[in-house]
């Protein structure tokens, strides 16, 4: 599996405090060990955005990703606006 970066995902990145995105970076080494490891809180997202994936860096913040068959999107960062 790799993972790649949209260019939102990027720019909402850039953005992060310095300690969300230790914190951000610490939940990604997690996710490349086992996307469902409990401590990400990995679901599949319903509605409009059935067909992606989120998982959690602490209580506000969530990756917003796409999964397909070989490889990983993250599409964006940020609070629950990223589901809008």
């Amino acid at each position: 599996m790799k993972i790649y970066y949209h260019s939102r995902f990027k720019k909402s990145y850039q953005k992060l405090s310095p300690e969300i995105k230790r914190k951000a970076e610490a939940k990604e080494e997690l996710f490349q060990q086992n996307i469902f490891n409990q401590k990400l809180d990995t679901h599949k997202l319903h509605g409009k955005l059935k067909n992606f994936w989120s998982f959690s860096i602490d209580q506000k913040y969530r990756v917003l990703f796409e999964r397909t068959d070989k490889d990983i999107i993250f599409l964006d960062i940020g609070d629950h606006d990223i589901y809008q």
